[in-house]
């Protein structure tokens, strides 16, 4: 099983930072953090570590009302929340890649049903994200 789903866009990096974070927004989920993983690899291991990653920025989502669901029925399930979703661009690459958490990877740590059925639902919200800027992206190609 994969644990993430992922999408290349032909987007400039900081439009599918910017993107990504509106669809996620319709799909009911918040960023409630926002790590740059690159300005910490500079800050921390020098500009050669940040330039050989590229662009990098790991966002943390929530929506509510999932979290709600999944915490009540599993207070466990804190340790895999929020959702990450990550924008990334190598050194070399033009194109920006996407990716979410695959929500289903926490139905293979639990038994509970609460928990697949809120892992179901996270996980259509996500795909639909990932689906809208990746068309998003198709589209701007020939303007």
């Amino acid at each position: 099983m994969s644990y993430a789903h992922t999408v290349t866009v032909s987007l400039p990096y900081e439009q599918a930072v910017s993107r990504i974070r509106e669809l996620l927004a319709e799909q009911g989920f918040g960023v409630l953090s926002e790590i740059n993983v690159r300005s910490t690899f500079e800050a921390k291991l020098g500009v050669d570590s940040a330039q050989a990653l590229g662009d990098y920025v790991i966002l943390g989502a929530c929506n509510p009302l999932l979290a709600q669901r999944a915490l009540v029925a599993e207070p466990d399930m804190g340790v895999l929340l929020p959702c990450n979703v990550v924008v990334r661009r190598g050194p070399n690459a033009s194109e920006p890649i996407v990716q979410a958490i695959d929500p289903m990877t926490m139905v293979q740590l639990s038994d509970s049903p609460a928990i697949r059925e809120v892992a179901t639902d996270a996980d259509s919200r996500l795909r639909a994200a990932l689906n809208s800027i990746e068309s998003t992206a198709a589209g701007s190609e020939g303007t």
